[in-house]
C-alpha cells in the first residue's frame, strides 16, 4: 500500500519557524521526484518546492524562495521542508507529492498537514 504521510505542522507565530516531514512507503521512493505542495483557505492548490530523485537539484516558488528548504533522505524514504521567517501568507494545509515521470508513471499524495500562522 503507498502512503505519504506528513507531520509537523501546527500553529507558529509571524517570524518562526517548523520542520514539516513526509514518510513514504509502498514505492520506491529514490526513483520519485518530490515535491511539496500546498492550498490556503479558499484558494487553489500551489505548488512550493520540488526535488529530484536523487535530491540534487531542488527547485523553489517565488514566494518561499530564501525561506524554505527542501531536502530528502532515500536512505529513509523520508522528505522534510524547512520553513523560516514564516508570514500569515503561508497558512494552508501542506501535501506531500511523489511523481515519476518515466513508465511506469505515478503520482502519489499525501493527506496533508496544517500550518497556521497567527499572533
Amino acid at each position: 500500500e503507498v502512503q505519504l504521510v506528513e507531520s509537523g505542522g501546527g500553529l507558529v507565530q509571524p517570524g518562526g519557524s517548523l520542520r514539516l516531514s513526509c514518510v513514504a512507503s509502498g514505492f520506491t521512493f529514490s526513483s520519485s521526484s518530490m515535491s511539496w505542495f500546498r492550498q490556503a483557505p479558499g484558494k487553489g492548490l500551489e505548488w512550493v518546492s520540488g526535488l529530484h530523485h536523487s535530491g540534487s537539484m531542488t527547485y523553489y516558488a517565488d514566494s518561499v524562495e530564501g525561506r524554505f528548504t527542501i531536502s530528502r533522505d532515500n536512505r529513509k524514504n523520508t522528505m522534510a521542508l524547512q520553513m523560516n521567517n514564516l508570514g500569515p501568507e503561508d497558512t494552508a494545509v501542506y501535501f506531500c507529492n511523489a511523481r515519476r515521470f518515466v513508465t511506469p508513471t505515478y503520482v502519489y499524495w499525501g493527506q496533508g498537514t496544517q500550518v497556521t500562522v497567527s499572533s
